[in-house]
């Protein structure tokens, strides 16, 4: 039980929002701070069995993942905020609206070549 106690002590720290907020950076003048989403996860259990079989049992996961979203940039005593740009994202959405429009229009031929053969 103390190990899954201190398990959850190192999860509590990954998820903190140190995590979501970087260090600020300042060069020249103008401060950057990063910013990233952060998504956490965790699971545990215990198994008691029968005093006429053997066998024990405990577990725990956890996991996370974080992507760079951004940046608050601080100058002049403005604050802006600059989107991290994720191409793979971007390529994948062209991809997925071509697919659909894809088969939109297959639908659409399909239909009117069933309905051009139906007059005949």
């Amino acid at each position: 039980m103390g190990d899954i106690m201190g398990m959850m002590e190192r999860a509590k720290d990954v998820l903190t929002v140190r995590r979501v907020f970087g260090e600020p950076v300042e060069r020249e003048g103008v401060t950057v701070i990063p910013v990233a989403t952060v998504i956490g996860g965790g699971g545990g259990g215990d198994m008691i069995e029968p005093d006429d079989k053997e066998g024990s049992g405990s577990g725990f996961g956890f996991g996370t993942f974080s992507t760079g979203i951004g940046v608050f940039v601080i100058k002049d005593g403005k604050v802006s905020w600059e989107p991290a740009v994720n191409v793979n994202l971007i390529v994948l959405g062209g991809q997925l609206v071509g697919i659909v429009s894809m088969l939109a229009l297959r639908s659409i031929i399909k239909s009117r070549r069933e309905r051009g053969a139906g007059r005949s």
